[in-house]
């Protein structure tokens, strides 16, 4: 027993390696052919014919076209949820009125899923480009708005103060204690919702897009 428990202390080096990841992605790849030995082709495809038809896609011209326009799509959306999210978050959580009257639309927001807006933005927009990278930001806006504001809200005063006790500059004070610690908000939020936008640019593009 002493064995098994020194063995099980010393062993997060093997996963802080990187032989962790690619053991649970063996491991995936293994269960992954179990099943499809259980269900069959139908219902679970092998990873080499997955795969074998992966490569196949990547040499059509038409499918590389169309990978192109769901990714320009994807991004455009993404960015301007970005930027909206981020700057309106950061000025909420500055401003204590913007914040208690953004908190009601944001939670309206949150709790629409993105299928809704999809049927919403074909009804007003139809069939296209609009379509999908409206729904691309009004689903992931409200995640990078939320990691913004309690970023901006969430500064301790008594840093600042200290900070304005040692006379620091502007440009000394961003790097020290604004930017470390928004970016320890937002960058967490911006991940969220870069999945988040993917998803929907895949569910948008099966539904509506042309």
């Amino acid at each position: 027993m002493k064995t098994l428990f020194k063995i099980l202390k010393e062993f997060p080096w093997f996963l802080y390696s990187g032989l962790g990841s690619i053991a649970s992605i063996l491991l995936f790849l293994a269960l992954w052919d179990v099943g499809n030995q259980i269900y069959g082709d139908l219902v679970l495809p092998s990873p080499k014919e997955v795969f074998s038809t992966m490569f196949l896609l990547f040499e059509d011209a038409e499918f590389l076209e169309n990978l192109t326009i769901t990714v320009q799509r994807g991004l455009l959306g993404f960015l301007m949820a970005l930027g909206l999210g981020t700057v309106l978050g950061l000025v909420a959580g500055y401003f204590i009125t913007a914040s208690v009257m953004s908190r009601p639309i944001v939670t309206i927001l949150v709790g629409i899923p993105p299928i809704a807006w999809i049927v919403l933005a074909m009804i007003w927009f139809g069939f296209g480009d609009t379509t999908v990278m409206f729904t691309v930001v009004i689903a992931s806006f409200p995640i990078i708005f939320i990691g913004a504001l309690q970023g901006s809200r969430t500064i301790e005063g008594d840093l600042k103060e200290m900070m304005e006790s040692f006379g620091l500059s502007f440009v000394q004070k961003c790097k020290d204690l604004y930017f470390p610690h928004l970016f320890s908000y937002l960058f967490p939020s911006w991940v969220s919702a870069l999945g988040m936008s993917w998803k929907i640019v895949i569910m948008a593009e099966l539904l509506s897009a042309n």
